[in-house]
């Protein structure tokens, strides 16, 4: 069987959660495996939505004792499901819940880990994946040699696919007690607009901003766009009042929305890093030689004050 770890928002299963379940599915349909989606916190409703995306089992695990993400006590309710349902594969989406919980089930699991992969495939029986090596000049595939393989998924790099199944739900138990460690409070910004790792288009600015106010031209066209806004290591360092939550890069976020546009970011291999997986790259630098338009599908050698402002009127115009 393969399992795999989905997140519940709004009721809803989040996008790169779908993501992973779609690719378990290929994987299990051209290997003859079971997928079973688990499903952990206070509530989780909302998870028969699994079963449209291919889940032949839906896994749940409920009660106050989950309702705050605990580190501790969902890499030990991951694991325990691995070894009850006698899986061989668990992925999870490459989100922040995804990437801190997926390598500690590995290590109670004595399995074999891979993070934020970009290809998956099935060979002789285990787990073959394909992610970015060297800051994403290259691409390593790995293959595994423990008899339980753990991945993270990239988000944006696998399609969704429905694909209904039965989806039949079984309940799992989590006590509080099992817990090292438990979550008493989360305080966290107002929030509204949709995260980096999961947007479809993302405007970035980096140091030919010049300034923290001039963001807000980027704003004006990812708002006309219908994608969210995205800042450089430079830009965010700089004293600009840029918060880290939208900085792109090895130390920020990795990203792989379709279209990235790099509105006066020079293409340093930190930043490079965390886009080069786009779909569509557009650089804008007054620069010709920015490092940024050898990766760029397209690139505009101008002053990104002047071509911005014609940007947003063409999108505006768009959209009628």
């Amino acid at each position: 069987m393969i399992l795999v770890f989905c997140e519940l928002q709004d009721g809803k299963i989040r996008k790169p959660s779908l993501e992973a379940l779609s690719e378990a599915r290929r994987l299990a349909d051209g290997s003859g495996k079971q997928v079973g989606a688990i499903f952990a916190g206070g509530s989780v409703a909302g998870a028969e939505e699994a079963a449209a995306y291919g889940a032949d089992v839906i896994l749940k695990a409920e009660g106050p004792s989950l309702a705050a993400y605990s580190s501790d006590g969902y890499a030990r309710l991951l694991a325990d499901a691995v070894k009850a349902k006698g899986a061989s594969v668990l992925l999870a989406a490459a989100t922040s819940a995804g990437k801190d919980v997926a390598p500690r089930v590995a290590a109670r699991l004595g399995a074999g880990y891979a993070a934020d992969v970009t290809g998956l495939a099935m060979k002789d029986g285990k787990l073959q994946v394909q992610r970015p090596v060297y800051a994403g000049k290259a691409f390593a595939t790995v293959d595994f040699e423990s008899a339980i393989q753990v991945a993270t998924t990239r988000p944006n790099v696998f399609p969704v696919a429905q694909c209904p199944k039965a989806g039949a739900s079984e309940g799992l138990a989590a006590g509080a007690a099992d817990f090292k460690a438990v979550v008493k409070e989360i305080l966290a910004k107002a929030g509204g607009k949709v995260d980096l790792t999961e947007a479809d288009i993302i405007v970035s600015g980096g140091r030919g901003m010049k300034e923290g106010a001039n963001f807000k031209i980027l704003e004006e066209l990812a708002e006309a766009l219908g994608g969210v806004v995205g800042a450089s290591r430079a830009a965010v360092d700089a004293g600009w009042g840029i918060p880290h939550s939208m900085q792109v890069g090895q130390t920020g976020k990795v990203v792989s929305p379709t279209l990235y546009i790099a509105c006066g970011i020079s293409g340093a291999i930190q930043h490079v890093a965390g886009m080069s997986s786009s779909k569509v790259i557009v650089a804008i630098n007054k620069d010709p030689e920015a490092p940024i338009f050898k990766l760029a599908n397209y690139g505009i050698v101008g002053d990104l004050f002047e071509v911005l402002p014609e940007l947003i009127k063409a999108a505006k115009a768009l959209k009628g």
